[in-house]
């Protein structure tokens, strides 16, 4: 059985990760999309410090989807290099490692 990830994503507003969420589950590459916010985000960015208002977006799909999801966020997603970040789920409750399995193509 494949395994079972979450993806994290950031963007710069609810709506942005809203419409990636729906495309991916209607997609039936994701079984959810999880997204809250605000956060405030520090980083370096060629060398600046930067702040950004952002929302966090958390998806759950199987591991042999990562690639098609990460390509599916990277044609929908404004920015240049975009946080898509995945973990592996060591354990899981087994109905919800089987309904994740069930709502996605994969």
């Amino acid at each position: 059985m494949d395994r079972i990830i979450q993806i994290i994503l950031t963007g710069d507003t609810e709506e942005l990760l809203e419409g990636i969420g729906k495309h991916l589950v209607e997609k039936q590459l994701v079984a959810c999309a999880q997204i809250g916010g605000p956060i405030k985000s520090i980083y370096r960015w060629r060398g600046q410090i930067e702040e950004a208002r952002e929302w966090t977006c958390t998806l759950k799909t199987t591991r042999n989807l990562y690639c098609r999801v990460e390509a599916e966020i990277r044609s929908l997603h404004p920015y240049e290099t975009p946080e898509i970040v995945a973990f592996e789920i060591v354990e899981a409750l087994p109905e919800y490692r089987d309904w994740v399995t069930e709502e996605t193509v994969g």
